[in-house]
């Protein structure tokens, strides 16, 4: 097992009557990215903020580098991306990477930074001049041009259109590569399927699931049957086994089991048209509806 490089454990914290964390453990890895999903409220920025020191917990133990968060030292082993930020606006981009790379005794190149942000072009922009994309992406050099072992992402690709997001997951992906242990809250499940080696489930203030991609996955047994079929959707929703039948974008049956071996032979029996069969696991934001949406005690 890699060194645990921060970890929280049994952590519990109230914002006044509202639990935030109820008794939550996690904890990450050197050299992996964790990917924490959960839904508003669920607690995953609370514990980016209590690994920063920005918090403080009611109970448990909060460790980053093996100490309680929040001095220099540790400040400097990490690079930090929140859901916003409030900067300079008349700063140049340049004038903020240099300030930011000052913070730090082994700063990364200014050129290799702007490069693996995909903010090349924009060194002499002021930041309010820049579109929230670009902001967003700045706010990104900022986090990692230090070159952290430690970097907290929470909600990274915000605002973030298509091209700019799958240049912001290279970067990401090649930060992993260099030995940096990420932590990736998200609400794009795409994001976490494609980045994380290991993802947390958390809601309400707790892990309900944890475990690689398939793992949590496994945990889910339903299975998706997509085929062209002319066949009710009602009548196939009441056979045994299947939990829901409707009709997707292209008009095609989609069918959710939780056992398609005894489903399909029905299916086919009751639709000698039927075309276009194809049967498949459930993804990751399959895994993580069914486990959210469960009632919990």
């Amino acid at each position: 097992m890699a060194q645990v490089l921060a970890q929280l454990e049994n952590v519990h914290k109230n914002y006044g009557a509202v639990r935030a964390l109820n008794g939550l453990d996690m904890a990450l890895h050197a050299g992996e990215v964790l990917a924490v999903l959960g839904r508003n409220g669920a607690g995953k920025s609370t514990a980016i903020a209590l690994w920063l020191g920005l918090e403080r917990a009611q109970s448990g133990v909060v460790q980053l580098f093996g100490k309680a968060p929040g001095a220099m030292a540790q400040r400097r082993r990490i690079g930090v991306m929140l859901q916003s930020a409030s900067l300079p606006e008349a700063s140049t981009v340049q004038e903020l990477l240099q300030v930011a790379r000052a913070c730090y005794p082994q700063p990364m190149a200014l050129d290799a930074c702007m490069r693996l942000a995909g903010v090349e072009g924009l060194a002499a922009r002021r930041y309010k001049q820049l579109s929230g994309g670009q902001q967003r992406r700045v706010q990104f050099a900022l986090a990692v041009c230090g070159e952290p072992e430690v970097l907290f992402l929470d909600e990274p690709t915000t605002g973030l259109d298509i091209d700019a997001r799958s240049r912001l997951w290279a970067a990401i992906g090649e930060l992993r590569q260099r030995g940096t242990a990420i932590v990736l809250t998200t609400h794009y499940l795409e994001e976490a399927e494609t980045l994380a080696d290991r993802v947390l489930v958390v809601d309400a203030g707790r892990v309900l699931a944890e475990g690689t991609v398939d793992e949590i996955r496994r945990q889910v047994a339903l299975q998706k049957i997509r085929c062209h079929s002319r066949l009710d959707m009602a009548a196939v929703t009441a056979w045994p086994e299947v939990v829901d039948a409707r009709r997707d974008e292209a008009g095609q049956l989609l069918i959710t089991t939780a056992d398609a071996l005894k489903v399909l032979p029905q299916l086919m029996a009751a639709d000698s048209m039927l075309a276009a069969l194809e049967v498949t696991r459930p993804s990751l934001s399959d895994a993580f509806l069914a486990l959210t949406q469960e009632p919990q005690e």
